[in-house]
């Protein structure tokens, strides 16, 4: 509803948030030192392990000053940061990937650590993994990079991983992006319309994933076309006219009150289902409306 962050009200509504599911079942299950399920890198299991939980937890719109918050992210920072400053499944060099970084780079920068060494390190990683530019660090088993390759996706430019980069170099405030970061910016945003997003048909080793076409909440390493929009709005770009038949796709999934289905919701695993039900959720809706509003007013 466009207030801002410190908005009394706003700050109300995020500390109630904290007592309340989805986000208050996930800190029920975090332990003492920060991290959930076991301790380590976080990546493992899938969906309730601690790099999880963190990235759902900001895409939830947790508070920032809660200690358990600032417990999560030092935990994640001391275990799932590989040497190469990337974060991955694991803390070894070979383990980064685009996807994980971005999605953990996009929850670090919104919970208040964008100062922090080992994000700046992040950011620098993930711009030169996508430019090129002193980066000598890809590896064909699983290290992304450069112009979004990934050993997981064939060694092909991964949109998925674009999408969830991007999403953590937008985090940055446009006025402290460096040179690097623009650039990888102008690279990702150039991938990303380089195909049309409502047809989804960019390099892969498989088929086109039916996931690009299943709207859900929340996103961990899937991306569908709302977020591809969600992450050009942010940059600048909602009204690109090649976005024209993307946003076409979202409204057309509107039903007659407006609102939108979960479609892909990780039921059965997450710390509790965020959509128990098949019917509307306010969460995609959420999403839809925020692209609608910067895409057609």
């Amino acid at each position: 509803m466009d207030e801002p962050a410190d908005a009394p009200s706003v700050r109300r509504a995020r500390a109630a948030a904290m007592r309340v599911p989805p986000i208050s079942p996930i800190l029920d299950g975090q332990e003492t030192p920060g991290y959930w399920v076991k301790p380590g890198s976080g990546y493992g299991p899938k969906y309730t392990g601690t790099v999880w939980s963190l990235m759902f937890l900001d895409q939830m719109g947790a508070d920032p000053r809660d200690r358990r918050i600032r417990r999560a992210c030092r935990n994640v920072l001391e275990h799932a940061q590989a040497p190469n400053g990337g974060f991955g499944w694991s803390n070894r060099d070979g383990d980064v990937v685009h996807c994980l970084n971005g999605n953990l780079l996009r929850a670090l920068i919104d919970f208040g650590l964008l100062d922090d060494p080992s994000v700046r390190e992040s950011v620098e990683w993930q711009a030169r993994s996508i430019t090129g530019k002193h980066f000598d660090g890809y590896h064909r088993g699983a290290t992304a990079g450069p112009g979004f390759r990934c050993g997981i996706n064939g060694t092909e430019p991964c949109a998925w991983g674009a999408i969830k980069a991007l999403r953590g170099l937008a985090a940055i405030p446009p006025r402290r992006r460096t040179g690097v970061v623009r650039d990888a910016i102008g690279v990702g945003v150039g991938f990303l319309l380089s195909r049309d997003p409502a047809t989804a048909d960019y390099p892969t080793d498989t088929a086109v994933s039916v996931n690009w076409f299943r709207f859900g909440f929340p996103s961990g390493y899937v991306a569908d076309v709302l977020q591809n929009l969600e992450v050009l709005t942010k940059l600048g770009h909602a009204r690109d006219p090649r976005l024209g038949h993307a946003v076409e796709l979202v409204l057309s999934k509107q039903d007659p009150k407006g609102r939108w289905r979960n479609e892909h919701p990780y039921r059965g695993k997450l710390w509790e289902d965020v959509d128990p039900g098949r019917g509307p959720s306010k969460w995609v809706t959420l999403r839809a409306c925020r692209v609608l509003k910067a895409a057609v007013g």
